[in-house]
Order: structure tokens, then C-alpha cells, then sequence
């Protein structure tokens, strides 16, 4: 079991499951497990490399940045509300869905808001130094990488966002400090009792 703050086995007929972490944690594995059952994942990320393409930048280098300037233009949840009609398309079709890639508090709330009770924020949490290695064996540079920010630049960014709030808030985390075998397990576990 995953030690759910609600009643565990009390998902809705429809649930949107929110994951947060900072970079190297493990979400984009968690990402994959839902594709692997075909649970519809939607990437917050796509929603600011989207705006990047529509203001003529590069994503690879601009991705901070222009999420900065997407909340400053539109609200700390601006990105949040980009996301929702992609969610709810999803749900159309589907019990269930993962988001990807919520970066504050603000954010959670607007999903809540949006979703209610058939919100579930689950936070992925690791190391510092884990996810530094992690980071570097997915090829990256991890002194350097996304738009020349290191790792602690990247963990200070999203902290400025509201992430450490939002990772307090989870209804679920999940420590991913063992085997990815054994963290992809625990997501297909969490995913199949939401309805996968």
C-alpha cells in the first residue's frame, strides 16, 4: 500500500492523478508506466515548449524562462489553465489520466478546483545526489543542462514556483530511491488502483 492520505480504494468513477518532483526524481518514469497501460498522460512541459515554438524560441534553452513569463503574463496557475482542455479531451475517453509536470501549489489548487475529489497530486521525491547521477546517466550534464542551469539553479527555480508547497500537499509519495523496477511497480500499483 502507498499511504494514501484519503481512504485508500476510494477513487472515483474518473480520476486525474498529478505528479510533482524535482528534476531526476523519477517523473517522467512514472510518465512512461501510465503510457505502458494506456493511461493518457499530459505534459505540462509540452504546454511551455508549445509557447517557446509560438514566440519564435528555442525550448531547449528557453524552457525556464518563458515559464516564468507564462505566469507572469497569465497568473502563477497560467499554466495549469493551458492544461486543462488537453485533460479534459483525455477524460473523454478515459478513466483515468496522468499529468505531468505540476510545478506549484497554484497549480494544484486550480487542478482541485477544476477536478475536485477526482484529483489525486502524487509527489515523487529523491535525493539530491541520486538524482544528480540519475541525471547524468540520461546523458546530460548535470553541472550544466536545460538552458545552461544546473541542477541546484533548476531545484531553486521550480522551489521558487511553489513546488516544496505542492510536494506537501500530495495525497501520495513515493519515496524512488530503490530499483526502477521496484519504483515502476509502485506507480503500475497506484495507477491500476485509480481504474488503469
Amino acid at each position: 500500500m502507498l499511504g494514501f492520505k484519503r481512504a485508500s480504494g476510494l477513487f472515483p468513477s474518473m480520476t486525474v492523478i498529478g505528479i510533482v518532483g524535482l528534476p531526476g526524481s523519477g517523473k517522467s518514469e512514472a510518465a512512461a508506466v501510465a503510457e505502458e497501460l494506456d493511461v493518457p498522460v499530459v505534459t505540462m512541459g509540452d504546454v511551455i515548449r508549445a509557447a517557446c515554438e509560438d514566440r519564435g524560441l528555442d525550448p531547449s534553452t528557453h524552457h525556464g524562462e518563458v515559464a516564468r513569463t507564462l505566469r507572469e503574463e497569465g497568473g502563477v496557475d497560467a499554466i495549469a489553465e493551458r492544461s486543462l482542455p488537453i485533460i479534459e479531451d483525455a477524460l473523454a475517453d478515459n478513466d483515468v489520466v496522468l499529468v505531468d509536470g505540476i510545478r506549484s501549489d497554484a497549480e494544484v489548487e486550480r487542478f482541485e478546483e477544476a477536478f475536485g475529489d477526482d484529483f489525486l497530486l502524487v509527489a515523487v521525491h529523491a535525493p539530491f545526489e541520486l538524482r544528480r547521477e540519475r541525471l547524468g546517466v540520461r546523458g546530460r550534464d548535470a553541472t550544466k543542462d536545460e538552458g545552461g542551469e544546473s541542477l541546484r539553479e533548476r531545484d531553486e527555480r521550480e522551489r521558487g514556483f511553489g513546488m516544496d508547497a505542492a510536494m506537501d500537499d500530495a495525497d501520495v509519495t513515493i519515496e524512488n530511491t530503490g530499483t526502477l523496477e521496484a519504483f515502476h511497480d509502485r506507480v503500475r500499483e497506484l495507477l491500476r488502483e485509480a481504474g488503469a
